[in-house]
């Protein structure tokens, strides 16, 4: 029983050895909390010697170097967010979880993902013996709201479009409904002309997308290069460049609240509406789950019909299929009873 307070706790033991030994560790750790956390360091130092000097900032520094390609350009961002000076030269075993709620207060909601993921990292290399922020203790991210590009803002985008290799750059992105860098980076080679499909490994995931084109698509792709990349000066502009380009291009024509990535909602919420199965979506966009390719989808409407005219459709065509089947077989009678009669004709000869 906790003489302060007065509640019981179980302390999940029968043996009295064993009991006595928890209820000292306990009544120490109130005597002497300074002291505790050192003699916790000294056993940790047993088998991470880094446990005692490692900083917040060394482990951004691991975690970025574990990455790769745009991922890592990511996380070099992330990692130079102002937020993080008030942790970065911390030491992670010391750390309180009031100092990492008071950053989450100064950034932003991308302060709010990637310190939930470099605080996973350091628990999963057991840099961190313990949570410091409980997983249901987190905020809740909460993202600004995503929109697609609707079709009469893209025929203002690309209309007047000086720039051919641009124009064919945000054609490209409406049909595919890829992302900026993995639609900029398409090569020549990635065309099956014979299944009229584009297949390439997704920058961000490395996962494969496979999206088949139709005879828009087979235009644009006959005036882009037959060899290497598709948009060979847009490949080489970085992220941020192709941004604010488009975002001028916006200004120019009065369009606002998108970006390029809106067009990967787009071609998500247009493939909802018109009932495109699920499966092939995620494929086509590159998504490991369909939970991802449902967000993206969210926006887009769906007219449901009643039940009664979804029934007289579904009778219909069971009754054209019934036709169908039975003029088949009459047909395949007629065919057999010509035989007979032939072979007849031939036998009386």
């Amino acid at each position: 029983m906790d003489s302060v307070t007065g509640k019981r706790t179980s302390l999940h033991t029968g043996k009295e050895d064993e009991a006595r030994q928890i209820v000292e560790a306990k009544n120490n750790a109130l005597r002497q909390p300074a002291l505790n956390l050192h003699i916790a360091k000294a056993y940790l130092a047993g088998t991470d010697s880094g446990v005692a000097t490692r900083t917040w900032q060394q482990a951004l520094d691991a975690l970025t170097a574990s990455k790769q390609g745009a991922n890592q350009e990511r996380w070099r961002r992330a990692s130079a967010d102002k937020a993080y000076d008030l942790i970065r030269h911390r030491i992670i075993i010391e750390t309180q979880g009031e100092t990492l709620l008071k950053v989450l207060r100064q950034g932003t909601v991308s302060t709010n993902i990637y310190l939930r993921r470099l605080h996973n990292f350091c628990l999963d290399m057991n840099w961190l013996p313990w949570p410091i922020i409980p997983k249901r203790q987190w905020p809740e991210i909460k993202f600004k709201e995503k929109r697609g590009i609707t079709w009469e803002e893209h025929q203002k985008i690309v209309a007047g479009e000086s720039n051919a290799e641009l124009r064919d750059y945000y054609e490209l992105l409406w049909h595919l409904g890829g992302s900026q860098t993995d639609m900029a980076s398409l090569r020549a080679e990635d065309v099956d002309w014979m299944d009229q499909t584009i297949s390439y490994a997704r920058m961000k995931t490395g996962s494969p997308a496979i999206i088949r084109f139709g005879d828009a698509v087979v235009k644009i792709l006959q005036r882009r290069p037959a060899t290497g990349y598709l948009f060979p000066q847009i490949v080489c502009w970085k992220e941020s460049d192709r941004a604010k380009a488009f975002f001028r291009r916006l200004l120019l024509v009065g369009v606002s609240g998108v970006s390029l990535h809106s067009y990967r909602y787009a071609w998500a919420e247009r493939a909802k509406t018109c009932g495109f199965p699920e499966r092939f979506a995620q494929e086509a966009l590159g998504h490991g789950s369909k939970a991802v390719a449902r967000a993206y989808a969210k926006k887009a409407k769906v007219l449901v019909p009643s039940l009664e005219e979804y029934e007289r459709e579904h009778e219909q065509r069971e009754h054209e299929q019934k036709v169908v089947t039975l003029a088949v077989r009459r047909s395949e009678s007629t065919i057999i009873e010509t035989n007979r009669q032939d072979t007849a004709e031939i036998s009386t000869a």
